[in-house]
């Protein structure tokens, strides 16, 4: 097998493995590319998509909503196709370096969007397609990086996961700010070619990082039917079994966060974008949530999380549940600017900037705990199946979401007008308050065990 080229268990090290820069500037590429491509999507299908003869086709802001949510649902679902594939088959460099093929092209196929005129498919058809590669590409490699992230530790130096898995999202953050304010720019200034093709060479880039590392990697091997013994042995069904209720809680968070691309960017364009002079584009403000992780990561494990050990032991599970408590004011505050904006006001951007600061905070506590638990959950042959259950979480929150905005669409056409301006924001306010009060009695009876590559026994 191919893999026999390479190292395939960790080097035993107290010190970081030399992979870990390759993995972590993939990272960064590849998520300059995928949120740069959906910062703008809500903005594009409300203001700039063009039917087959250059008329304007645009959406109205709940029609924009399911198709973004859609979108995103189908990027966190093909995640556990791709683990399945990944752990029984390929391993995970090969299914990481084939779909970041597949990912480019779907980025291409989006650039046709420049000449509705010239391209013999509808625009809306040339969309769909170049979505559903993109999400079948990056859905399939989700779970395969974040698991080959954990592999390339051992027993010695598993002590570093914690900080490593901080760096990894830090990437991403990283990544996710500069395409965030330059991607809506490029829409703006240069048109659909320009802000859906420069995420696809970051795309390519990443790709190409990614394969230079590739003799620096642990490159842990396919387990064939282990697989699937080891999922449907006892301690298999039992991780599982544990961690599907957590991914239920942790669904209802990304049902809110995740409408920092659609609805909050509507909220935008009805607010005073003025900031130190200069006038914010309504995706641009999206870029507020990147900046403020790469602040709280280092703030939250240095400060916060050490000053509340004081009082308390400060599990994983802690930290969800209160991330969770915190998404509640998070989605309260633009429930309270839409009421402003209903009154016949324009209030100031800083409020959603606000509910970004409390968003994020309950992201960091929410999603980075999530994402490190899951890996140290899953037994070893199973890691990248797991991580594509715990990114199942973010499809099915985005579906609930998606499902709303298609039932209220469906009830506008029938003459009734439901959750409108505010009343929207306080349905799903209350959704993750019932959520959240849920979860503190699951993590109560919680119980696993942890798992890491090259730790005996």
């Amino acid at each position: 097998m191919a893999e026999s080229k390479y190292r395939t268990a960790p080097v035993p090290s107290d010190t970081m493995p030399t992979g870990i820069p390759y993995i972590v500037g993939n990272e960064a590429a590849e998520r300059f590319s995928f949120y740069g491509m959906k910062s703008i999507l809500f903005a594009y299908m409300t203001g700039y998509l063009l039917n087959s003869q250059g008329a304007p086709d645009y959406m109205d802001k709940n029609e924009a909503n399911v198709w973004v949510h859609s979108f995103v649902t189908a990027a966190y679902f093909f995640p556990i196709l791709g683990a399945i594939l990944s752990d029984w088959l390929f391993g995970k460099y090969r299914m990481i370096v084939s779909l970041s093929l597949l990912y480019c092209v779907g980025h291409g196929v989006l650039v046709l969007l420049e000449f509705p005129e010239q391209v013999p498919i509808e625009p809306r058809w040339v969309m769909w397609l170049g979505l559903a590669l993109i999400a079948v590409g990056s859905g399939g490699i989700k779970p395969c990086v974040s698991a080959h992230v954990g592999d390339q530790f051992g027993e010695q130096n598993k002590h570093l996961i914690s900080k490593v898995f901080g760096w990894f999202y830090f990437s991403i953050n990283l990544g996710s700010t500069f395409s965030t304010l330059l991607t809506p720019w490029l829409l703006s200034v240069h048109g659909p070619g320009w802000a859906f093709g420069v995420p696809g060479i970051l795309m390519a880039l990443a790709t190409l990082v990614f394969w230079l590392g590739r003799r620096e990697f642990v490159h842990i091997p396919p387990s064939g039917n282990q697989l699937f013994e080891e999922s449907f042995s006892p301690t298999g069904r039992r991780a599982i079994l544990n961690l599907i209720p957590l991914y239920f809680f942790v669904a209802m968070f990304w049902a809110l966060f995740d409408q920092t691309a659609s609805a909050w960017v509507e909220q935008a364009k009805h607010m005073d974008r003025e900031l130190a002079g200069y006038e914010l584009l309504p995706s641009q403000i999206q870029a507020a949530n990147p900046i403020m992780v790469m602040i709280l990561i280092p703030l939250f494990s240095y400060g916060l999380y050490p000053f509340l050990g004081r009082f308390f032991e400060v599990t994983p599970l802690r930290k969800i549940g209160i991330g969770l408590f915190v998404t509640i004011p998070a989605f309260a505050l633009p429930a309270w600017i839409e009421s402003r904006i209903q009154s016949g006001e324009t209030p100031q951007i800083m409020w959603q900037i606000a509910a970004y600061l409390i968003m994020t905070a309950a992201e960091v506590m929410v999603s980075i705990t999530a994402l490190e638990f899951s890996y140290t959950q899953a037994p070893k042959k199973m890691k990248s199946f797991v991580m594509g259950l715990y990114l199942l979480s973010v499809a099915f929150g985005n579906l609930f979401t998606a499902q709303v905005n298609e039932y209220i669409v469906a009830r506008r056409k029938e003459g009734v007008t439901l959750l409108d301006g505010e009343n929207y924001y306080w349905f799903f306010t209350a959704a993750i308050a019932a959520t959240a009060c849920v979860y503190v009695l699951f993590a109560r009876f919680y119980r696993g065990r942890t798992y890491i590559q090259g730790q005996e026994g």
